[in-house]
């Protein structure tokens, strides 16, 4: 158990594939099967753990993302919007002008 706080994702995620190897393999006495039952279990709950936080992380990240491209885009949306609207005018005058012209 004390070994648990060291492992890496990847090397819990291997060691249970070795524990369901053993247990197909059904060569495991009764008390073996249970030590890599409760082992496996602690293992795959040392995982989920794992992937929640990286989950977790992740989607911060992306929020991040958003936050800066969001800003980004009101502080290049700031000069964009002036010869955005110039573009978008022009294309609406051209109709309005042509019309009394």
């Amino acid at each position: 158990m004390s070994e648990q706080p060291q492992r890496s994702y990847e090397t819990a995620a291997a060691r249970v594939e070795e524990i369901v190897r053993r247990l197909d393999s059904g060569q495991a006495g009764l008390r073996e099967t249970l030590e890599l039952v409760r082992e496996g279990r602690a293992l795959i709950e040392f995982c989920a753990r794992e992937l929640d936080a990286v989950g977790g992380d992740l989607e911060e990240l992306r929020l991040d993302e958003l936050v800066a491209r969001l800003e980004g885009d009101h502080g290049a949306g700031a000069g964009e919007s002036g010869a955005g609207s110039g573009d978008s005018g022009g294309t609406e005058r051209d109709p309005t002008e042509g019309g009394p012209a």
